[in-house]
């Protein structure tokens, strides 16, 4: 894989060399690779415009980004931001390439985001699909997050799980317990194997020692962190199915104005601060904030919003 992980640092030296001056469009999208877009930015925006594609999105968005973190335990995938210096093989010429605060990002971009999105609104944005597509993955190379085979090798993955995600949204009941079960089910996988004398924590200690600022190495880009984000949102979504299944029946006025309400608020909640110590109540803070994301957008400013335009009309 050597020759494959060499050229992918001059291919990411050469997009960043000749598109410098489009640097900062390349991290505008490249945010739509962050895992945080997708629950905070893309869930909301969608659910007020088609109720059934909000759910879906939040659904594969949760599941794609677990499978991504336990495949990450089982291939241990190397990033190129560490890969430069680990390998040794640019002692003599090192490659003419800078690091981003999105380069730490542990998490695959959600091709699979984008597949439902195409596949349930209309044939025409599948143009737009694609085009997003080869964007992002340009900005994930472009700020050395992801080696060119790791982009392609999840854009497919992603585009294969959106499509077989999508078909079948399990209901409140099953997404609780499903939550529940995704995340005792990973600690174990991870106990287990770490008994058997695998490191899972091996990529932690690498970002650490090559990141060029140690302030971007935060604990909500760690592993960990994808894992509760992803069980907190499934969570939510669950305990926001059962408690008003169907949504609240909103015009497109009200609508509008839950979609701004609910993006202040959690645009707040994104920047609340939490403890990083201890790592335990970190996460456990972490895994409430995003349980509270899906309530938000789906019982809390739309019942609110309902009760006060009901009232103003009688």
């Amino acid at each position: 894989m050597e020759a494959v992980y060499t050229q992918g640092i001059w291919m990411a030296e050469s997009l960043q060399q000749k598109t410098s001056n489009h640097r900062n469009l390349w991290l505008t999208i490249t945010l739509f690779g962050d895992p945080k877009a997708a629950f905070l930015l893309v869930f909301p925006f969608t659910y007020f415009i088609s109720r059934p594609t909000g759910v879906k999105v939040l659904w594969v968005a949760a599941i794609s980004e677990w499978l991504n973190l336990v495949f990450k335990w089982m291939l241990f995938g190397e990033r190129p931001f560490w890969w430069i210096g680990e390998s040794h093989l640019f002692d003599n010429k090192q490659p003419n390439v800078q690091q981003f605060p999105s380069t730490t990002c542990q998490s695959y971009f959600h091709a699979g985001l984008f597949s439902v999105l195409a596949l349930v609104l209309s044939a025409a944005p599948y143009l737009l699909y694609a085009a997003m597509l080869v964007a992002v993955g340009l900005s994930r190379i472009f700020i050395l997050a992801h080696f060119p085979h790791q982009v392609v090798a999840g854009s497919i993955a992603g585009v294969i799980l959106g499509i077989v995600l999508s078909r079948r949204v399990p209901g409140g009941r099953s997404l609780v317990f499903l939550s529940v079960g995704l995340l005792l089910g990973t600690l174990i996988l991870h106990n287990g194997l770490q008994r058997l004398g695998l490191n899972l924590s091996w990529s932690i200690p690498l970002a650490k020692k090559w990141c060029s600022h140690a302030e971007w190495i935060r604990l909500d880009t760690a592993p960990f962190s994808a894992l509760t984000r992803d069980c907190g949102a499934l969570l939510g979504l669950g305990l926001a199915q059962r408690w008003k299944p169907g949504g609240w029946p909103l015009s497109r006025a009200p609508k509008a104005l839950s979609l701004a309400i609910s993006s202040m608020g959690l645009y707040h909640i994104n920047r609340l601060p939490l403890p990083v110590q201890p790592q335990g109540l970190f996460y456990g803070l972490f895994f409430l904030k995003f349980v509270i994301v899906p309530l938000l957008v789906v019982v809390l400013v739309p019942g609110l919003i309902h009760l006060f335009t009901h009232r103003k009309k009688e």
